[in-house]
Parts: C-alpha cells; sequence; structure tokens
C-alpha cells in the first residue's frame, strides 16, 4: 500500500462530497484502462443494468490493479465515462464497496453519447501509486 495524502477542500475550494480534490503520494505510477463491464470470457453483464455493470467494472478495475501489485487503497483517480449521469449513484454504490469513505480519490465524471458497444452503460479508468 502506498502512503497516499487526499486533500478533500484546498484552501478557497469548495469541499467534495463524493470525492478528493486533491491526491498525492510517491512511488509507482500505475495507468488502469478504461474498464467495461465483460466477464473474464468477454461477455457483456448487466445489460440495461446499471448496478451490475458497476459491479463487473469495480471487479475488472480489482484484477487489473491486483495485477500490478496495486489495491484501491492504492488508486489517486477515477474517471467515470457514462452514457447517462442517472447511473452515478449505482457507480458510487459500487465504488463504496472497494473503497471507505475516508479513502475517496481524485475523480471526474464525464458523460458520453456513446462507448464502444451500445450495451455498455459506463467505462472506468484508475490511476493509482503503488509504494516502491
Amino acid at each position: 500500500m502506498s502512503d497516499l495524502t487526499r486533500i478533500p477542500a484546498p484552501a478557497g475550494v469548495a469541499a467534495a462530497a463524493q470525492y478528493s480534490h486533491v491526491v498525492l503520494g510517491t512511488g509507482r505510477f500505475v495507468a488502469v484502462s478504461g474498464q467495461l463491464p465483460l466477464d473474464e470470457d468477454g461477455r457483456p453483464v448487466g445489460e440495461g443494468d446499471p448496478a451490475a455493470q458497476a459491479r463487473q467494472v469495480f471487479e475488472n478495475l480489482r484484477r487489473c490493479l491486483a495485477a500490478a501489485g496495486a489495491g484501491f487503497d492504492d488508486v489517486v483517480k477515477l474517471t467515470y465515462f457514462v452514457t447517462d449521469m442517472a447511473h452515478l449513484p449505482a457507480i458510487r454504490a459500487a465504488r463504496s464497496a472497494h473503497i471507505p469513505d475516508d479513502r475517496l480519490p481524485a475523480s471526474s465524471a464525464v458523460q458520453v453519447a456513446a462507448l464502444v458497444r451500445p450495451e455498455f452503460l459506463m467505462e472506468i479508468e484508475a490511476y493509482a501509486v503503488v509504494s516502491g
């Protein structure tokens, strides 16, 4: 696990409710490509179900982070690409299953017109810093 500092409200910036404005640390940088709601065999999960898709995406992120010797405690930034902002509560619920509220990374959410396939409601990428 890395030693990260989270700054939820820098001076002069309104506090963030669901993310940290700034996260910093030292160590190895890990970039995880946007993950889609695909199972380990490449089959779509949860067509039309944002909660099921979010759970699968976070499981894929967990596996990718683990492959780099990292975990969700090491994540400094998540970027959410969603086809509808109404999916954010499902994403936050899946995120909460992996990341406690006192360790929230910096985050951005972007609504997009479409993802690579029409059944995908979201894609999430991660950046992490791992000690050593």
